[in-house]
C-alpha cells in the first residue's frame, strides 16, 4: 500500500520471494520526474545522505551514479557548504561526506523506472486502501477503491499472503487492524510545531557558485529559525526559511524574503534579494516526529508489516526520510534472506524499526530540547539527558575540530553508529579538550587542510 520510495523499495525485495507483488497507489505514476499530490512534501528540499546512498546501491546497484548522471549535484560536506550551528559556523575542510540534492521527483522517478521494470510487480495506479481483510491472528488482503470521489463506491476484496503498509505518515492502518479485532499499536511523538515554507531561485550574483553550492542554518534551543539553499539538478537553488508554533512562515512570495532577515546572519537574505524567484512559496507543516511501535507486544496479525514513514516519521528538516526508506528496505531483504532464523512478521517488524532507530535517536533527540515540544516522548530518562548533554558538546567541538567533525557528520548522514561519538580520540576532545576556534563569518571559501 503506497508507491513512493518506501514501497517501491520493499516491493522490489519481495520480488524476490513471491509471484506476483502489486504496488497499491492513490495517485497516477507521471511519465517523468514530476512531483505528485500524494506527496505534499515532494517539492521541498532533499537530500540523500550517505547511509541511505549506501542502501540503495545495495538495492539497485549502479543507482548512485544513475543519479548523478541524471545531474543530481553531489555537494561535499562541509567543503561545499557554508554551514551554522549552535552558534558557530564550520571549517569548510575538505569534504567527509557527500549528499545528493536533487529533487526528491528526480530520485523517485529513477527507483520506479528501476523497480516497476520486473515483471512480478505491478501496480494499481488511482487506488484507494480503505481497509484490511482477515482478523488479529492474520491479514489476508486488502479492500480497495477506485479513487472516483465517490466515498460510497463500491470497494473489492484483494487478498494477499502478506500486506505492507508503506502509505505514509498519514496511514490508516492502525484504526483498520482494530476492525478486524487486532491491536492498533503504542504511537510516540515528539512535535515542535516547526513550520516551513519553500521556493525555487536562480542566483545572480556569485555567493553559491563555484567553491560554494550550498548554505544551511541548523535550528537550536537558542535559534529556532533555520533556513538555506540547496542546488538542484537544472542549476537552480531550492530555499528553505523555517520556524516554530506560533512563529511560522508566511506563505506570500514578498514575506518569503523578509522572513530570512530572522537567521543569525543576512548572507540568504542578501542572496534571496538579487536572485531571481522561479515559483511561488510554498508551505509544510506536518512536521512531528512519530514511531508506531509494532515490534511491542499485543494482538499483533501475521502476514502484515509497516515500512517508511508508515512506519516512523522524523522531523523532515534533518534531511533523513529517503535514507531511512532505502535501509528499511534493506533490513527486509536481509531479515527474509537470513538462514538462520525462520523471518516471523513480529521478528521482521523488529528489524524494519532496528533500521530507523538511529535516525530517530538524531530527530527526535534533538527535537525534545526545542521550546514548545510536545508529545508522549518529549520527556528522557536519564541516558537521554547523558546523551543530550554529550551531543552537546560534541557539537560545540565539531565546527572547528576536523577530527570531531568527521565522526559527527558520519553520524548524522547515517553511515557511521553512534558509538563513533565515543571513539577515544573523539571521546579525548570531546570530554577534556576546549573547543578549537571556528570562522567568526561564513568562511567564503574552502580549506585545502587534509582531515
Amino acid at each position: 500500500m503506497g508507491g513512493s520510495l518506501a514501497g517501491l523499495l520493499a516491493a522490489h525485495v519481495l520480488a524476490g520471494h513471491a509471484d506476483r507483488v502489486t504496488v497499491v497507489e492513490r495517485d497516477r505514476f507521471p511519465e517523468g520526474a514530476e512531483p505528485r499530490s500524494g506527496v505534499p512534501h515532494g517539492r521541498h528540499p532533499h537530500v540523500l545522505l550517505e547511509g541511505g546512498q549506501m542502501a540503495m546501491e545495495s538495492l539497485l546497484p549502479g543507482f548512485v551514479a544513475e543519479l548523478g548522471a541524471a545531474g543530481a549535484p553531489r555537494v561535499g560536506m562541509p567543503s561545499d557548504m557554508v554551514l551554522w550551528q549552535k552558534g558557530r559556523w564550520f571549517r569548510r575542510v575538505p569534504a567527509t561526506t557527500h549528499i545528493y540534492t536533487g529533487s526528491r521527483a528526480q530520485l523517485e522517478e529513477l527507483v520506479r523506472r528501476r523497480v516497476l521494470a520486473n515483471p512480478v510487480i505491478s501496480t494499481m495506479e488511482g487506488t484507494d486502501a480503505v481497509g484490511l481483510l482477515g482478523d488479529a491472528s492474520r491479514v489476508r488482503g486488502v479492500l480497495l477503491r477506485d479513487r472516483s470521489g465517490d466515498a460510497r463506491g463500491e470497494q473489492r476484496a484483494v487478498e494477499a499472503d502478506l500486506v505492507v503498509d508503506a502509505s505514509g505518515s498519514g496511514s490508516k492502518a492502525p484504526e483498520w487492524l482494530t476492525e478486524i479485532g487486532a491491536e492498533a499499536p503504542h504511537e510516540e511523538t515528539i512535535d515542535t510545531g516547526l513550520a516551513y515554507a519553500s521556493r525555487v531561485y536562480r542566483g545572480r550574483s556569485g555567493v553559491l557558485d563555484g567553491d560554494t553550492t550550498g548554505y544551511y542554518v541548523y535550528p537550536n534551543p537558542d535559534q529556532v529559525h533555520a533556513g538555506g539553499a540547496l542546488p538542484l539538478e537544472d542549476g537552480s537553488h531550492l530555499v528553505i526559511v523555517s520556524g516554530l508554533r506560533g512563529d511560522e512562515p508566511p506563505r506570500g512570495d514578498d514575506e518569503f524574503v523578509t522572513y530570512a532577515k530572522r537567521l543569525p546572519h543576512p548572507l540568504l537574505h542578501r542572496w534571496l534579494d538579487e536572485a531571481e524567484p522561479l515559483t511561488s512559496a510554498f508551505g509544510y507543516r506536518r512536521t512531528a516526529n512519530a514511531r508506531r511501535r509494532y515490534d511491542l507486544p499485543g494482538r499483533r496479525p501475521a502476514g502484515f508489516l509497516a515500512v517508511g514513514d508508515a512506519l516512523c516519521t522524523f522531523n523532515p528538516i534533518y534531511g533523513q526520510g529517503m535514507a531511512v526508506a532505502a535501509m528499511n528496505a534493506v533490513a527486509l531483504r536481509d531479515a527474509l534472506a537470513d538462514p538462520r532464523r525462520t523471518p516471523t512478521t513480529r521478528r521482521v517488524q523488529r528489524e524494519l524499526l532496528a533500521s530507523s532507530r538511529q535516525a530517530w535517536d538524531i530527530s527526535a533527540g534533538a527535537d525534545r530540547k526545542m521550546p514548545g515540544a510536545v508529545g508522549n516522548a518529549v520527556d528522557g530518562g536519564p541516558a537521554d539527558r547523558f546523551a543530550d548533554w554529550y551531543l552537546g558538546r560534541v557539537q560545540e567541538c565539531a565546527p572547528g575540530d576536523p577530527v570531531v567533525g568527521r565522526a559527527f557528520r558520519a553520524v548524522l548522514v547515517l553511515a557511521a553508529p553512534v558509538s563513533a561519538l565515543f571513539a577515544p580520540p573523539v571521546a579525548r576532545a570531546v570530554l577534556f579538550g576546549q573547543p578549537a576556534p571556528s570562522p567568526t563569518e561564513p568562511p567564503e571559501t574552502r580549506e585545502e587542510t587534509e582531515v
